[in-house]
């Protein structure tokens, strides 16, 4: 770095000065011309060989009359001369070029004489020696200053490069994975706190190294999980429609004028497309949840209004299957925090179920009641047949069933409680199952009786399921 801030020197001084020396040059014949436009020609002459200088006299019309160092007759007319159009217009010109007659460079300035001009040139050659003498001292003088800088530098340059050789060291052993090498401390400047930071990373990597491992094993599991979904997924989609190409495919065959079954047959068909609609929809629901893209209005509501609209919903289901369904009211100005259409999904998931598996002549209840100064717990408790006790952690799994066969008989998707347990989560609440063979069920879930700041765009936390 200091060499070539030397080389920078020399060559912004070599510049500087040559610019510099020029102007000056230009300056001083620019004041001898006009010195020399005062004496006649012959006078003039002899003083500019005097002083070492090409003299030249032009007239108006630019041809030369005198010049000190070729004859005149010879030469051609400088009424182009940059220099000569400015001193016949009554200014001083310069200019720098090559003398058509010597071959040369040379440095040209031009004055006014009489109606004419008279120019003074001084070959290049000149300044370039000037320049290059005072380079010259101007590059000693700086080398001077500089090789003590160097000595200096080199010295520590040397001292830092075996610290870092050091660091290199031990960042090599870190990337072939020793994560217990350790970096002597060495000082609080800049290398030191490097080599302080870099210990304090190898005994972080080496205490993640472990939680990256069963991390990758909790990954490696979800992508399990995502599998089986994608599976349960083609299952449920390959059963409905199967049914329905199957049939179709009857009718088009020649049942459809077979007036004992075609009616059927279209009722089967509409029944699976229903199921599939179902289906799509409760998937596009959990899609939603997991990508944070559904929307929520969370706002105050009556509880009593919650319920009655789902019993109101729900109540020619029960009525079709002789089951009594009833509702336990909660306070007349008991009021709920939440996303309205979200708790009337929810309970109409939890009903669904309840009336679906409880058999003719029993009973459902709905209700409300609060649990606690901030918050309050629903319930949905049906005399059904019951879950055994090995299915109840899983019930709220996607495409987790306890009698598959009659799930499906019935319609259900197997999102149904999925969709229930994210819903309740994305609201702040929770939700839990109680249940026994022969005895009923009883789903219950909380929600929040004030506003708890939650966003609109829930992230629902995905945890691994087995289908």
């Amino acid at each position: 770095m200091l060499l070539v801030a030397l080389a920078a020197v020399d060559i912004l001084i070599s510049r500087i000065a040559e610019v510099n020396y020029r102007e000056t040059l230009i300056r001083d014949l620019s004041a001898k011309g006009d010195m020399l436009a005062l004496c006649p020609p012959g006078q003039a002459t002899e003083l500019a060989r005097a002083a070492d200088l090409r003299l030249t006299i032009v007239d108006a019309a630019g041809q030369v009359r005198v010049d000190s160092e070729a004859d005149p007759f010879h030469m051609e007319s400088h009424r182009d001369r940059p220099e000569i159009l400015e001193a016949l217009s009554g200014r001083h010109g310069a200019s720098i070029r090559p003398s058509p007659t010597l071959g040369i460079d040379f440095l040209y300035v031009a004055v006014p004489y009489g109606k004419g001009a008279l120019r003074l040139a001084v070959p290049l050659s000149d300044v370039s020696r000037q320049v290059n003498s005072l380079r010259l001292q101007t590059f000693q003088a700086a080398l001077i200053a500089f090789v003590p800088a160097i000595v200096v530098a080199g010295f520590f340059a040397r001292r830092v490069s075996r610290r870092l050789a050091r660091i290199i060291e031990f960042s090599t052993k870190l990337a072939k994975g020793d994560l217990t090498a350790k970096l002597p401390s060495s000082g609080g400047d800049e290398l030191g706190i490097l080599a302080t930071t870099l210990n304090e990373t190898a005994r972080n990597l080496e205490r993640t190294f472990g939680q990256l491992q069963s991390e990758r094993k909790e990954m490696e599991k979800l992508d399990r999980v995502r599998k089986d979904f994608v599976i349960n997924v083609s299952h449920e989609l390959r059963t409905p429609l199967a049914s329905i190409q199957g049939y179709t495919e009857t009718l088009l065959d020649g049942a459809l004028h077979d007036v004992d079954n075609n009616v059927r047959f279209l009722s089967i068909i509409r029944q699976n497309a229903e199921r599939l609609g179902r289906l799509l929809e409760d998937l596009i629901t959990i899609s939603r949840l997991e990508l944070r893209t559904q929307h929520f209005q969370f706002a105050a509501y009556c509880v009593n209004d919650l319920l009655s609209e789902c019993v109101d919903t729900m109540m020619p289901m029960a009525e079709k299957k002789q089951i009594t369904l009833s509702q336990e009211l909660a306070g007349e100005e008991v009021e709920v925090f939440c996303d309205a259409e979200a708790v009337h999904q929810i309970l109409m998931n939890l009903l669904d179920n309840a009336v679906k598996y409880t058999p003719e002549g029993g009973s459902v209840v709905v209700g409300a009641s609060p649990i606690a100064k901030d918050r309050l717990e629903f319930h949905v408790r049906d005399t059904g047949t019951g879950i055994p006790p090995e299915d109840l952690p899983h019930v709220f799994e996607r495409f987790y069933r306890v009698d598959k066969a009659r799930s499906r008989e019935l319609g259900g998707t197997g999102l149904g409680l999925a969709i229930v347990k994210h819903l309740v989560r994305a609201q702040g609440g929770e939700v839990r199952v109680e249940s026994r063979l022969g005895h009923g069920s009883l789903f219950s879930f909380t929600l929040p009786i004030h506003d708890l700041g939650l966003s609109e765009h829930v992230k629902i936390q995905e945890e691994p399921t087995v289908s």
